[in-house]
């Protein structure tokens, strides 16, 4: 199983030095990056666009992400710009995290239907996958075709964890607020549904305590069948040296 890193805070505190700490996560061993779009918390939470530009920037061969963009909160088009502007920066490198989000503050800061998000997700996303394969459609002219389209995984839970094994090239399961238990069951029914590249991500430490747990957590997981572990080394939280010999 690889070890990811968030490359960002969910709680306040100062945001990160992106390009700083992106350097030190990769020369740590970690193996790929991640940025959530999340949005009007009252804390700051960089964008997730700009953030994986600095952080490909700034490093060589490490895998980038998002973890997730919230697709209904977009225009089609605005995101599909948005995305292929970053695939132009990150190259193969990159790897597109979407979900239709899940808290309805995000939706209120952007004047957005909380409660329509699933029914917008499905239309919109039909539309970005067109634009993100093609660069054009029949409405709008974005780019070139691509020669590359990156991997779109679904950050999911309940029924649709099906749907990302049957559509989707990978499943993000959050271990922000589930447990272990429950990852690890949803995960049998995304395998049993013939999914490919498993990904827990978000997975919290706090601090030194939180170390004994977290490794006892990533070895289940490597156990039960995931691909990548993402952890998120909250304000105050271990040294990522430590965190990365937690599962070498």
């Amino acid at each position: 199983m690889r070890l990811g890193a968030t490359l960002a805070y969910l709680s306040p505190g100062p945001p990160l030095p992106i390009a700083e700490t992106a350097k030190r996560l990769v020369g740590e061993g970690f193996e790929s990056l991640w940025v959530p779009q999340v949005i009007g918390r009252g804390f700051l939470v960089p964008d997730p666009f700009v953030t994986l530009a600095a952080a490909a920037t700034a490093t060589e061969g490490v895998e980038v992400g998002t973890a997730t963009v919230q697709v209904p909160l977009h225009h089609p088009a605005d995101l599909a710009h948005r995305m292929l502007s970053l695939m132009a920066v990150c190259g193969d490198r990159l790897t597109l995290g979407v979900s239709p989000g899940s808290t309805d503050v995000d939706y209120a800061t952007f004047d957005r239907d909380h409660a329509t998000r699933f029914r917008t997700f499905d239309a919109n996303l039909m539309r970005l996958r067109a634009l993100l394969a093609e660069g054009h459609d029949e409405r709008a002219d974005l780019a070139p075709r691509p020669a590359r389209v990156p991997p779109l995984l679904l950050g999911s839970w309940g029924a649709r964890v099906e749907k990302a094994a049957r559509e989707f090239d990978g499943w993000l399961a959050s271990g922000y607020r589930s447990t272990a238990d429950q990852i690890v069951a949803a995960h049998e029914r995304y395998r049993a549904a013939g999914g490919r590249r498993a990904i827990v991500c978000a997975i919290p430490l706090s601090g030194k305590e939180d170390l004994g747990p977290v490794g006892e957590q990533l070895h289940r997981y490597a156990e039960a069948g995931f691909d990548d572990a993402v952890v998120l080394i909250e304000p105050g939280g271990p040294d990522p040296g430590d965190v990365r010999a937690l599962f070498g």
